[in-house]
């Protein structure tokens, strides 16, 4: 009959009425976590400025490529800057997420994603590294000597130094999550991984404390990290606490240090005294096949062995590490 499956398929998603990106993207934005909605808000904005009439099979891969270089053009430049290649690559990417739940939702057939057609930006090694223990410990010097509380500032500092979690994962902490018994919390990191993680007696009584002293008990989420007035912690509290360690610390603004260093430091240090498994286990790694292979997921390290190394690295005893 001359009609080929694909002809079947393209003439399904078109008998549609395809919306606009005025339409459109709200509906993605509903559609989303909080961090997604975070990372892609400012260049889906950009998207409704200039193309929110168009409908969504109306622009080109060339256009869409022409829109990320012109992101690019218009970033803000800061010290750490890299070319632009990462607002070229979140803008694609944010394009990507409204094309794909497009696809989803049967308005558009995958052959008519303009999107995934565009080349992301190949991704430069990272500057961040690991610390040594004089940077770490000059960092919780300044912290506890400086600011409008040093209380909280330095457990910010201890809760990432022993998780090496992200900064989302310490946010979401709730009380619910602590588990004294076992000296074990909770997180809840992206791409909605969910993983107990070992930390310090030390540290489990200072947050234990934390979240009394700030009315976590009492709230309506349970949050631990709070201000002093009770309020939730927010990502602002580190862009503050970064900025001002650069005030007092050269090398943290000369370097642009931020919070994800402390994951290096920490994930460094595990890897070269107990091996990758181990590290990779405490990094809260999900076991797709990658760049470690299946390998991976033979040499898996548990609970016991996160829970030896964070032993190891605080000098404190652990119930979950094997005795002797």
């Amino acid at each position: 009959m001359g009609v080929a499956p694909e002809d079947l398929v393209g003439s399904a998603a078109e008998s549609c009425v395809v919306p606009t990106f005025a339409e459109y993207v709200p509906v993605v934005e509903q559609a989303v976590s909080a961090g997604t909605r975070r990372v892609y808000g400012s260049y889906w904005k950009r998207v409704l400025e200039l193309w929110g009439s168009r409908r969504l099979d109306e622009p080109t891969a060339s256009e869409i490529k022409h829109l990320a270089e012109r992101v690019r053009s218009q970033r803000v430049v800061r010290r750490n800057a890299r070319g632009g290649r990462s607002a070229v690559e979140h803008c694609i990417a944010a394009l990507r997420c409204v094309y794909r739940h497009a696809v989803a939702d049967g308005l558009l057939s995958e052959s008519q994603d303009p999107a995934r057609r565009v080349a992301m930006p190949r991704r430069l090694p990272s500057t961040r590294r690991g610390l040594g223990e004089q940077p770490v410990a000059e960092l919780n010097r300044v912290a506890a000597a400086t600011g409008n509380d040093p209380a909280l500032d330095t457990l910010l500092l201890r809760v990432h130094t022993e998780t090496a979690c992200r900064r989302g994962g310490a946010l979401a902490l709730t009380v619910g999550d602590l588990d004294p018994q076992q000296c074990l919390v909770l997180l809840r990191e992206k791409n909605d991984t969910v993983r107990w993680q070992p930390v310090s007696p030390t540290l489990m009584r200072h947050l234990r404390e934390h979240a009394d002293q700030r009315g976590a008990h009492v709230s309506g989420d349970g949050r631990v990290l709070r201000y002093r007035g009770g309020n939730p912690l927010t990502h602002r509290r580190y862009d503050h606490l970064w900025h001002r360690l650069g005030r007092h610390v050269s090398w943290v603004a000369t370097q642009q240090v931020s919070t994800h260093w402390l994951r290096y430091t920490t994930l460094t240090w595990v890897e070269r005294h107990f091996g990758y498994a181990v590290a990779r286990a405490y990094a809260g790694h999900t076991d797709h096949a990658g760049e470690s292979g299946v390998t991976a997921t033979y040499v898996r390290a548990g609970l016991p062995e996160i829970a030896t190394a964070l032993s190891a690295l605080t000098g404190e005893d652990h119930p979950l590490a094997p005795a002797g």
